[in-house]
C-alpha cells in the first residue's frame, strides 16, 4: 500500500500545478467580524441563485466559510436574504414536467393538437359570425331599397 501512495505522489512532483491561491474579500476589506445583517457582504458569498459559494470559489479559510454560512443561515431565517432566486429562462424541448412518460396530467393527449385544435375551432367560428354578419348587411341594404 506504501507504493501506490509514493507513485501518487511522484505523479503530482512530476506535474505540479502551480497558481495562486485566491485571497478573500474579507481579508482585502480587513473585515474582523461577519455580521448577519450585513446584507452587501454576505452577497458577494452567494451565487445568482441564492447558494452559498464553496470556499475555493470565496477564497477564504475554513473559519471564514463558516462563519459565512452561519450568518448567510441567520440572515435567510430573518428574511433578509433568499433562500432561493428563481431564475427566468426558457426552456426548449426536454422531456417535459412528466419526465416522457405518458398519462400525465391531461390523460395522455398531446398538448400541442389539443392546443391547435382550440385554435382551429375558434377560426372556424370567426369565419361562420363573418358569414353571418355579411349575409344580414346585404338583407338590410335589399330592405331599403
Amino acid at each position: 500500500m506504501a507504493s501506490k501512495k509514493n507513485k501518487a505522489r511522484s505523479a503530482r512532483d512530476l506535474n505540479p500545478r502551480k497558481f495562486k491561491k485566491k485571497t478573500s474579500v474579507l481579508v482585502i476589506e480587513k473585515v474582523e467580524y461577519i455580521d448577519y445583517k450585513d446584507v452587501d457582504l454576505l452577497g458577494r458569498f452567494m451565487s445568482d441563485r441564492a447558494k452559498i459559494k464553496n470556499r475555493r470559489v470565496a477564497g477564504n479559510t475554513l473559519q471564514q466559510q463558516r462563519e459565512i454560512a452561519n450568518a448567510v443561515k441567520v440572515a435567510r431565517e430573518m428574511a433578509l436574504l433568499p433562500y432561493a432566486k428563481r431564475v427566468a429562462s426558457t426552456r426548449t424541448g426536454g422531456r417535459g414536467r412528466d419526465g416522457g412518460r405518458d398519462g400525465g396530467r391531461d390523460g395522455g393527449r398531446d398538448r400541442d393538437t389539443s392546443l391547435s385544435d382550440s385554435v382551429n375551432d375558434t377560426a372556424v367560428d370567426d369565419e361562420v359570425i363573418d358569414d353571418v354578419e355579411t349575409s344580414t348587411d346585404v338583407a338590410t341594404e335589399t330592405e331599403e331599397a
